[in-house]
């Protein structure tokens, strides 16, 4: 009987009233006792209400039923079918739909309807996928922030193939917890591409020397994502590098000359095409005659090997023990015993690696520099704060 009175009123009521009445009908349906007739005649009624020309109407019945499992599923797939904002609360909410439902909801929706998606508490990898490879920026960032994503590999690498020139993106992608190595230094290599570009286009350095800055410090990266990754995960990092062209020899030097031991003996192993164990027992032997074979299997340029040699010498020596800083830093004091040892050959070929070697040293010399005063700085706030400690406790005495 409520349930007629009310479509007998909804025909002629303003907009926002019945919205209201709406509102409150789909709220009965769900939480007050119905007898079943009453039931079935509401779900009628609602049915109804969904060709109602105003969507406010319609954007009620969407608010209420939006995250019941006891919605009735055909009113919940008509409102997913709706304009964006109607169809927005009930597919980032229905526990209705299933995995099938919502990738092709990606596939036809609009950004909002894939932002509404990709904010769902649980989102399942086929889901997740669909939206990695065709859903937009909005819902990629929305997607990558939600930390009840199931996200595949896969789908990381479609994002940062797609997306990863954007800042936002990049940013998220990299506070995710458990990124692989090689996706974090896809990431930093697209950075150091757009700032190498920017600098370039604003004419505040020529664009070779915005390019060698940009890849330099890509390489420095490079070196720190290898530090802080787990053992096993080094080889597929190396596999990276070498698949992209960007493991040099270049890249290798800076690694050994951080005391980066791990990844120096696992990239010549992938290099050299040998067990990473045979690889270490020929760079800790004494002789050199295994060394240079080894370097010259790795295809590394002769040219670079006085450099090697010497890093070598001076690891074999402890030369590394005495260095501050971790494994993603270059040593200062061996690199200079390395361009020592190396200028005090002849020159021919060795220019370039001289060049580099002291670059090199400018970098460590720096680095140092900044550690020192960091390090001044604190102490001098620890000094700050004790005198201030023992000031107040001479006032309060």
């Amino acid at each position: 009987m409520i349930v007629r009175h009310f479509l007998q009123w909804v025909r002629t009521a303003p907009a926002g009233e019945r919205a209201e009445a709406t509102f409150a009908l789909a709220r009965a349906y769900l939480y007050s006792d119905l007898s079943p007739d009453d039931l079935g005649a509401a779900e009628g009624a609602m049915l109804m209400l969904l060709d109602d020309p105003s969507p406010l109407v319609r954007r009620a019945l969407a608010d209420v039923l939006a995250a019941s499992p006891d919605a009735p599923p055909a009113i919940v797939f008509a409102l997913a079918n709706d304009q964006p904002s109607i169809a927005a609360p009930v597919l980032a909410l229905s526990p209705i739909f299933i995995d099938a439902d919502l990738v092709d909801a990606v596939a036809t929706g609009t950004p909002a309807v894939q932002a509404a998606i990709a904010s769902r508490a649980v989102l399942p990898r086929a889901v997740a996928g669909a939206i990695a490879e065709v859903g937009t920026a909005e819902a990629c960032l929305t997607m990558v922030e939600n930390s009840g994503v199931d996200l595949a590999p896969l789908s990381i690498d479609r994002i940062v193939e797609r997306f990863g020139h954007l800042a936002a993106i990049r940013e998220a992608l990299l506070s995710r917890e458990g990124l692989p190595a090689a996706t974090r230094q896809i990431l930093v290599a697209r950075l150091s591409t757009t700032l190498a570009g920017f600098v370039a286009g604003c004419e505040w350095l020529a664009p070779d020397h915005a390019n060698r800055v940009a890849r330099e410090a890509c390489e420095k990266a490079t070196v720190t994502i290898a530090a802080d990754s787990a053992t096993s995960e080094v080889r597929p990092f190396i596999r990276h590098l070498r698949d992209t062209g960007q493991l040099t020899a270049g890249l290798i030097l800076r690694a050994l000359l951080s005391g980066n031991i791990v990844l120096f003996e696992e990239a010549l192993a992938d290099l050299a095409d040998m067990p990473v164990a045979r690889v270490s027992g020929l760079i800790h032997d004494r002789g050199s005659a295994g060394l240079l074979a080894l370097f010259d299997k790795a295809g590394l340029p002769r040219s670079a090997y006085p450099a090697f040699k010497g890093a070598i010498e001076a690891m074999r020596e402890g030369g590394f023990a005495g260095e501050s800083g971790d494994a993603a830093r270059l040593k200062r004091r061996v690199i200079e015993r390395v361009l020592t040892g190396c200028e005090e050959q002849d020159l021919g070929e060795l220019e370039p690696l001289l060049t580099l070697l002291r670059r090199f040293a400018t970098e460590a010399a720096r680095e140092e520099a900044r550690l020192f005063c960091d390090d001044l700085a604190m102490a001098a706030n620890e000094d700050d704060l004790a005198a201030n400690e023992v000031a107040e406790r001479f006032v309060a005495a």
